[in-house]
């Protein structure tokens, strides 16, 4: 991991530890996981929010009236909203998505689940998926949440990431060890 980049990742694991450990106190669990969720929803949807976060050309007050305006749209919780706000003061926004995804992490985590990243060749249906999510649960003894996204140039297959661990059934990844056998052979 490069120098910025562990850097970032340890300012947004100070920030989402410390909002984490704050909601537990306060038994705020479930607003701070609608919060996540939500804002984690705005930022992937909203190019512009990720340029004013992002962009050093933005002045700390620009970017605490964005945030703030945000959140107010979204109806943060007051605990994320202050957060938001100290993150803008500090110039800290940069680290958003990874402060979201290490806060749906932490909360994942404490509910006992995980969640598996799946990448299909088609669109799966709810039958799928459902029996899917059961099957990687009696693999890890956890409750696990599904990440599906679409991606054709798979062919067939499913490729799942759950943790430290990728299964790859794809047709792709089958025809390449079929090729790198058929270059070995000939």
């Amino acid at each position: 991991m490069s120098e910025p980049a562990s850097i970032s990742l340890g300012i947004a694991t100070r920030y989402a530890t410390a909002l984490f450990e704050l909601a537990k106190e306060e038994g705020a669990l479930a607003a701070l996981e609608s919060d996540t969720a939500m804002l984690s929803e705005t930022l992937a949807g909203s190019a512009d929010l990720r340029a004013a976060i992002h962009s050093p050309v933005v002045s700390r007050e620009d970017q605490g009236r964005v945030i703030a305006a945000v959140g107010a749209k979204l109806g943060l919780s007051a605990l994320m909203a202050n957060t938001l706000a100290l993150m803008a003061e500090k110039r800290r926004l940069f680290v958003l998505p990874q402060l979201l995804n290490n806060l749906a992490d932490k909360i994942a985590a404490e509910k006992g689940e995980m969640t598996a990243e799946v990448t299909s060749a088609t669109a799966m249906s709810a039958a799928q998926a459902k029996a899917l999510a059961a099957t990687l649960k009696a693999s890890v003894g956890k409750t696990v949440k599904l990440k599906t996204t679409v991606d054709e140039s798979l062919i067939g297959g499913l490729v799942v990431k759950l943790g430290s661990t990728m299964i790859d059934t794809s047709v792709k990844a089958k025809l390449a060890a079929l090729q790198n056998a058929m270059k070995e052979v000939g």
